[in-house]
């Protein structure tokens, strides 16, 4: 029997909340459901995004962190490239508790290059996207769902990281207050 592949593209390790919301997705599919998990290695232009979606939303946080020439980048690559390792870790066992089975890998190029990498090796079935909230990139269709869905021919599925379904029921695609 062939699998039901999907790819889960994170932008942070999966609680355990996340891990029952996403397996409930596909409760009823008869073939055996694979997870491949693809997580991101942080860098700084996500921190840049995030300091900017914060500001955006009227939240104050300390301005993001940046290198330096005495910056050992070396040691801070492999350190956040640990730090992402483990957290696909996380998120692979999550889901596995949850009743799935899963692999996952970090993610150190472009996140959607990765996923449609990802999509044409397994001949995956659908993509799931979950991540924050990001009000500039979601406003100008450039955040990682908008991406994916002009470059795949597969169902793109966009859900927030850590809430469960009745906390996210009114926010997503297709809402708008226009």
């Amino acid at each position: 029997m062939n699998e039901y592949d999907v790819i889960l593209l994170v932008e942070q390790p999966f609680t355990q909340t996340d891990a029952v919301n996403v397996r409930s997705l596909h409760e009823e599919i008869e073939e055996p459901v694979r997870y491949h998990v693809l997580l991101p290695v942080e860098d700084a232009s996500g921190r840049v995004e995030s300091a900017m979606g914060s500001l955006a939303t009227g939240e104050v946080l300390a301005p993001p962190a940046v290198a330096t020439a005495n910056t050992d980048l070396e040691g801070l690559h492999k350190e956040l490239l640990d730090t992402c390792r483990a957290g696909v870790e996380t998120t692979v066992k999550a889901l596995e508790a949850a009743g799935g089975r899963a692999d996952g890998e970090p993610v150190t190029t472009d996140p959607i290059s990765a996923l449609v990498a990802k999509v044409a090796e397994v001949d995956a079935r659908e993509v799931i996207i979950l991540t924050r909230p990001h009000v500039v990139s979601e406003f100008f269709h450039v955040d990682w769902t908008s991406r994916a869905r002009r470059k795949l021919g597969v169902p793109v599925l966009h859900l927030l990281e850590h809430e469960n379904f009745d906390e996210q029921a009114g926010e997503g695609e297709g809402i708008s207050g226009f």
